[in-house]
């Protein structure tokens, strides 16, 4: 079984195993001609059941053979321009290459003996990307899982410095379009069911700072602690970006922690068109960042950042084995003592690969044109009687529901939109996804491939149209 150990004795073996798997998957990258092939749960879970773990294949080829069967064939490809569902970005070649070097070296981030140079690389681009934002030289921050582990850790951070003696007594206040972590946050933090005070937005989607100060205000009225706001700069569902310099007047007038959600967003640090969508998020106290949404990396790769480097301590605890508090004073950098996780990848090469091959300017670039087909997206789905588009974008996100001209019943409308997502997703032609408006069922085109272009979103938006008219036309057919 030593065989199996990478090391210097099997380099060639890790060449030829590695190099079969990187011709298949590209075999099937180049072969794909469709998002999906709409295989079921049903079809798919008894090929992986019959699978007996305790049997190996004691072969690679063989292993990349069922692989095939079971994954591959299968699998939902986001490289393809007819994905257009969810936050997920086709991803660059020398991120990828990033991922081959990791896995293989598997350093872990976490103490500096274990990292070496991967921990003063993953400092640089954390320097780099608050000097982008615009935090000022006391920042910093670390890499995290996601956007869901970034914002928890701001706001256990935001919890620690409003040093109150009550947790019941903080509060959070966020959009109602805010991400779903910030409301798991709060749960994980043990602060009360109350603790998230939802701030309405206005037709763009975007907080209302208004009704944000109003909150503010009745929050010191009440003898409460306002904890943090989150603003959001690019929202799941819509794209929107609240007003971050409003927001950051707010929070500076009421001793508030300002925290920016950029994990869709931070693109547009890279932006070379619409860097000022994003204007005020410097003044934010920490700011999370995703690059595996729109800097075109692999899952994962995300980035919590702070203002003032001291509040990280609040992460910060010292195991004599791991991270002893001597080495502090011997100025050792250890990650670790920044971060929520111990064991961590060294997932910030991927970024640093992109970076020193393509350029800051190279990514920037193909967010600009995501950005560029959502707003054609919108002229050509505001220009279609057969839909009803909410907003405009913002960044590339589209949100619509299909309309017909002889149906007035809301909810056999919503059950048209439902039918046709389905069905499309059962095709495998396309996938879109979904959400609510105002109570009612959406589809939704999330934009992240500069591959994509507007005759796939008119071909896909026919494909919605065709699906939720055979819908209908059934539908009236079993009603007479």
């Amino acid at each position: 079984m030593r065989s199996h150990l990478l090391n210097d004795t099997t380099a060639e073996q890790y060449r030829r195993s590695v190099t079969d798997g990187v011709e298949r998957v590209a075999a099937k990258l180049a072969a794909t001609d469709r998002p999906f092939t709409g295989i079921t749960v049903d079809t798919l879970s008894p090929r992986i059941d019959e699978i007996d773990l305790d049997r190996p294949l004691h072969d690679t080829g063989a292993v990349l053979d069922e692989l095939e069967d079971v994954y591959l064939r299968d699998a939902i490809y986001f490289h393809h321009p007819r994905y257009l569902a969810h936050l997920n970005c086709p991803v660059v070649i020398p991120a990828v290459l990033g991922e081959a070097v990791l896995s293989a070296v598997n350093s872990s981030l976490d103490t500096w003996d274990q990292s070496a140079g991967g921990t003063l690389i993953e400092r640089k681009l954390i320097d780099w990307t608050t000097e982008r934002i615009g935090l000022g030289p006391a920042a910093d921050g670390v890499f995290t899982s996601g956007g869901t582990q970034s914002n928890l850790q701001a706001l256990l951070l935001a919890r620690e410095e409003a040093k109150s003696d009550s947790l019941a007594e903080l509060r959070i206040f966020a959009s109602e379009v805010s991400h779903f972590s910030v409301k798991k946050s709060a749960k994980l933090l043990g602060l009360g069911q109350d603790a998230v005070v939802s701030i309405p937005v206005d037709h763009d989607k975007r907080m209302q700072t208004v009704a944000l100060a109003r909150e503010l205000e009745r929050c010191a009225k009440d003898g409460l602690v306002p904890m943090a706001v989150v603003a959001t700069a690019g929202t799941t569902d819509f794209g929107s970006i609240d007003p971050l310099p409003e927001i950051a007047e707010l929070c500076e007038q009421f001793g508030t922690w300002m925290h920016v959600d950029a994990a869709y967003g931070c693109g547009l640090l890279a932006s070379l068109k619409h860097r000022d969508r994003i204007s005020g998020i410097e003044r934010a106290d920490s700011v999370t960042v995703d690059y595996h949404k729109s800097f075109f990396q692999p899952v994962s790769s995300s980035a919590v950042l702070v203002r003032d480097a001291a509040t990280l301590r609040h992460a910060t605890y010292h195991a004599e084995y791991l991270n002893p508090r001597r080495m502090v004073e011997e100025r050792i950098p250890n990650q670790v003592d920044k971060s929520l996780q111990t064991t961590r990848r060294f997932d910030a090469l991927k970024l640093w690969m992109t970076l020193r091959t393509m350029g800051a300017d190279g990514i920037g670039q193909l967010f600009d044109e995501v950005c560029e087909l959502a707003r054609e997206g919108w002229r050509l789905i505001a220009a279609d009687p057969r839909f009803d588009v909410v907003v405009e974008p913002s960044l590339s996100t589209l949100v619509f529901r299909y309309i017909p001209a002889a149906v007035t019943d809301p909810a056999e409308i919503d059950r048209a939109n439902l039918y046709a997502r389905k069905a499309l997703f059962a095709s495998g032609d396309a996938i879109v996804a979904g959400t609510k408006v105002g109570g009612r069922h959406y589809l939704k085109f999330t934009l992240l491939n500069p591959e994509t272009q507007a005759s796939d979103i008119a071909a896909v938006l026919d494909l919605i149209a065709g699906h939720a008219e055979q819908y209908l036309g059934e539908s009236l057919d079993r009603a007479s």
